[in-house]
């Protein structure tokens, strides 16, 4: 190998990514992060119940590992059910996925607009719960209608005090659309 091949292919290398980091840079500073407050109202007993387990652990009634579970919680403007108005839905699915402490759960989550300025729109987020005493975060990685590319993170955090068989989380969303 001669002396000029590391810098040739430091020249190859670079000439190759350029392009990558350009188009990239360019549409940057396009869209300014989009920020949106929200709250979740979650029912976990009754017959109005928003939030169930569908399958149960394998390995036992106080386990959480392999725990299977649905939401369809209400997506409001307020933390008062009574004054605020419905916007949306809150749906999706969670799984025990944890089998050390803390016992992680991962979700896949949708917030479905109703009503409002984002009717017709959803916002897609995965990501894992590892605690409910603190902020709950997870990755926006897309949406449809006027969220199409969107991208970003979800900060959930439980508003007011809670009960044994509900709890009302504030719901923070920062977006930023991504079109090519």
């Amino acid at each position: 190998m001669t002396s000029s091949s590391p810098l040739l292919l430091l020249s190859l290398i670079l000439a190759w990514s350029a392009p990558a980091f350009l188009l990239a840079r360019a549409g940057a500073g396009d869209q300014g992060l989009k920020h949106i407050h929200l709250y979740m109202h979650e029912t976990f007993a009754g017959p109005n119940a928003t939030a169930i387990v569908t399958v149960p652990s394998p390995l036992g009634a106080n386990a959480t590992f392999g725990v299977v579970g649905v939401l369809d919680d209400e997506l409001r403007d307020g933390p008062d059910p009574k004054s605020s108005s419905l916007v949306g839905r809150y749906q999706g699915i969670f799984a025990g996925a944890g089998l050390v402490s803390p016992p992680g759960m991962q979700s896949a989550i949708n917030f479905v607009f109703t009503a409002g300025e984002h009717s017709g729109s959803t916002l897609a987020m995965l990501g894992p719960v590892l605690s409910f005493t603190g902020g709950i975060e997870r990755s926006v990685v897309g949406g449809t209608g006027a969220f199409r590319m969107a991208r970003g993170y979800c900060v959930m955090m439980a508003a007011g005090n809670p009960t044994p068989d509900s709890i009302v989380y504030e719901v923070d969303l920062f977006v930023k659309m991504d079109y090519a």
